[in-house]
This record gives C-alpha cells, structure tokens and sequence, in this order.
C-alpha cells in the first residue's frame, strides 16, 4: 500500500494521522520465512518540520510463528513496532539523519517496505521458547527439556587430542 505525502512534505505545518492495513502475510530474511498470526494496522503520524522535510511517527503490533533457536519448539515473537523517522521529499538535499531510501518513491511512502525495515531493525538476535532452554542433545537428539537423554556429552578439549592418540596406541590389551 502506498501512502501520499506530498501535502504534508510541501505544506509547513501540516499533520496527518493515517491508519493503514498491513498486507504483509510473512516476514522473510535471510534466517528463514516467518508468518504473521496477528497483526494491528499501522498507525501513522506525519508532521512537516519544514518544507520538503517530515517526521513518520507511528507504531503496529505483529505476532510471529517462529522456533526455539535451541530445541525447535514452536514459539510465537511478538513484536511491537514504535517509530520515528525523518523523511525528505524529492530533490531537497540529502540529511545524514534522513533514513528514507527503499521505502520512499517520489512523495509516495510504502508501507510494506517501510515496515519490513522496521521489522529487521527489531528483530530478536536469539530466538528461545525460555530463558534456561536446555537444546537437544547433540548425540541422539532428545528435547533435553523434557528429559535427561543419558548421553555421554564429555567433549574432550582439542588441544588436548594428540596426547590422547599416544595414549590409545600405547594401550595393551
């Protein structure tokens, strides 16, 4: 969906609040596909600052289906998108604090783009169903969660492996 600014970015003053509808389904990056179970339309407020320049305030909320990062149980991520932006319109001269490319064509502000953005941006770097997830076993694959596997999970120290070659070759029988 595509929201037009050009009254708010050429008329000093101006303010617009705008309610849009999200069409996003899922959210896709480079860690995977996540759909979205629920998601709250995205509130916009724009303000002219001066002429060419504006202010994008706003906030959505988005529920998505994602995985323990440790031991694959389903997990939904909420998150709450709260945001304030300066935009420019076209052919005012570029502002180190202007964060408007991908997302701004001409005086038009997609909202999809706009929000994937702000998604990345808040995105968790570690996904966990729990604070204490314990994972799975590397051995046999047991939700370490649920129970103790009774693997032998001793990982001997690397460093330490060419001495523990002679001692198996020295081994009797």
């Amino acid at each position: 969906m595509l929201i037009d600014l050009s009254n708010v970015l050429t008329r000093e003053g101006r303010e617009e609040n705008v309610e849009a509808p999200l069409e996003m389904a899922c959210f896709d990056s480079g860690q995977g596909s996540f759909p979205i179970l629920e998601k709250t339309p995205v509130s916009f407020k724009f303000s002219n600052l001066e002429n060419g320049r504006a202010r994008i305030q706003g906030n959505a909320e988005l529920v998505f289906r994602a995985f323990c990062d440790r031991c694959l149980t389903e997990v939904p991520v909420k998150l709450s998108l709260d945001f304030d932006r300066l935009v420019t319109s076209p052919g005012t001269e570029e502002d180190e604090n202007v964060d408007d490319k991908g997302f701004m064509e001409d005086y038009q502000l997609d909202v999809e783009a706009f929000v994937y953005k702000e998604i990345i941006g808040n995105w968790p770097a570690k996904i966990l169903c729990k604070e204490d997830c314990r994972g799975l076993c590397p051995k046999c694959g047991q939700d370490l969660n649920m129970r103790d596997c009774g693997c032998d999970t001793f990982v001997p120290d690397p460093r330490m492996a060419v001495i523990q070659d002679i001692f198996n070759a020295n081994k009797e029988v």
